[in-house]
C-alpha cells in the first residue's frame, strides 16, 4: 500500500508539472525564479542607491514573479537576479539560465525562432543623435564617415544592413553598452549614434547643460516592439507572464507605472524624461499584441 500510494504521489507530481510547463515546475523544485536585469539602462532597468535592480522591466517582472509565488504557492520564493548585458541577454534565455529578461530587448521574427516574447510592453524607433550644429535625418547623409551603435543590437544589424545594401562606406563602431556607444559621439570618435529614442533621450537626461550640444533626429529609422524575453516551447509559462500584463492593461494600472518611469522623477536619479505615453503603446494597451511585425505598430 505504502509503495503504491508512493507511486500515485509521483505520478500526481508529474501530472502538475506537466500542466505547469518546464518553466514553473523547474522554479516549484528548486524555489528559485532568475531574473536578468540590466545595470544602466534608465528607465528600463538599472540600479538604485542601494544597488537593487529597478526600473520600468523590473517593475512589470516583479507583477510576474508575484503571481508565480500565488500560483505556485510559494511565499518564500528566491527572485535571483542576474546582470546582462546587449551581448549577453539573449543567449541566456536561450540556454535557460534565465526565467525572464527584464531589460530592452526588442521582439523581431529571427530572435523569436530561438526564444520567446510576452506581449510588447512599449514601442520604441531608432534615431541617430548627432552633435546640435549638424542636422542628420539619416544613414544617407553619414556616408563615409564614422557611427557608432551598440553590440548585440538591432539598431548595430539595421546599420550594417543599410551599409552594405547602400554602399554607404559607413565605418560601424559597437560599444559593450549604450553609455560606451554614446561616449564615441561624445570624444569625436563617431559622427553620430544610432540608438533606440527613449534611451537616447535617457542618455541626454544624464548630461543636464551638456544635452543641449546634442539633437536627435526627427526621422525614426525602424520601429521597435519591446518585450520580456521568455525559453522557448513553454507556452504555459508564456500565458502566464502575457496574463499579468494584459491585466495590467485591462485595469488601467499600467497608466500608472507609465508616468512612474517615464514621466516622473526617476528613483535615485531623479532625471525625469517627460515622455508621454506613444499613440502606437496606447494602441497595444487598448489591444494587446505580442507581435514582431513592425507595420503593426504604425
Amino acid at each position: 500500500m505504502k509503495r503504491l500510494s508512493a507511486a500515485l504521489l509521483a505520478l500526481c507530481t508529474l501530472v502538475a508539472q506537466a500542466a505547469d510547463g518546464p518553466t514553473l515546475a523547474r522554479v516549484r523544485d528548486t524555489g528559485v525564479i532568475v531574473i536578468g536585469y540590466r545595470p544602466a539602462s534608465l528607465p528600463f532597468s538599472y540600479l538604485d542607491a542601494q544597488l537593487r535592480p529597478t526600473g520600468y522591466t523590473v517593475e512589470l517582472c516583479d507583477r510576474i514573479v508575484a503571481a508565480v509565488r500565488q500560483k505556485l504557492q510559494l511565499p518564500d520564493l528566491e527572485v535571483r537576479r542576474v546582470e546582462v548585458a546587449s551581448a549577453t541577454r539573449l543567449p541566456l534565455v536561450i540556454n535557460g539560465t534565465l526565467d525572464l529578461e527584464c531589460g530592452i530587448t526588442t521582439h523581431t521574427a529571427e530572435r523569436a525562432r530561438h526564444q520567446a516574447f510576452s506581449l510588447t510592453i512599449f514601442i520604441a524607433e531608432t534615431r541617430l543623435m548627432t552633435r546640435s550644429r549638424e542636422r542628420v535625418e539619416g544613414l544617407a547623409s553619414l556616408s563615409g564617415q564614422t557611427v557608432a551603435s551598440t553590440i548585440g543590437t538591432t539598431s548595430i544589424q539595421h546599420l550594417a544592413k543599410v551599409n552594405e545594401q547602400q554602399t554607404l562606406g559607413i565605418r560601424i563602431l559597437g560599444g559593450l553598452d549604450d553609455p560606451e556607444g554614446f561616449q564615441m559621439l561624445r570624444s569625436g570618435r563617431a559622427s553620430a549614434f544610432l540608438m533606440d529614442d527613449v534611451l537616447l533621450r535617457s542618455l541626454l537626461a544624464q548630461q543636464g547643460p551638456g544635452a543641449d550640444d546634442y539633437r536627435i533626429s526627427d526621422t525614426a529609422l525602424t520601429v521597435e516592439p519591446y518585450a520580456i524575453g521568455l525559453r522557448k516551447g513553454d507556452p504555459h509559462f508564456k500565458a502566464l507572464v502575457d496574463e499579468v500584463l494584459a491585466g495590467l492593461y485591462r485595469s488601467g494600472e499600467i497608466h500608472a507605472i507609465y508616468r512612474r518611469w517615464f514621466e516622473s522623477p526617476l528613483p535615485a536619479s531623479g532625471l525625469n524624461l517627460k515622455l508621454p505615453m506613444s499613440a502606437a503603446f496606447r494602441r497595444v494597451i487598448a489591444k494587446p499584441t505580442d507581435s514582431s511585425d513592425p507595420e503593426q505598430y504604425r
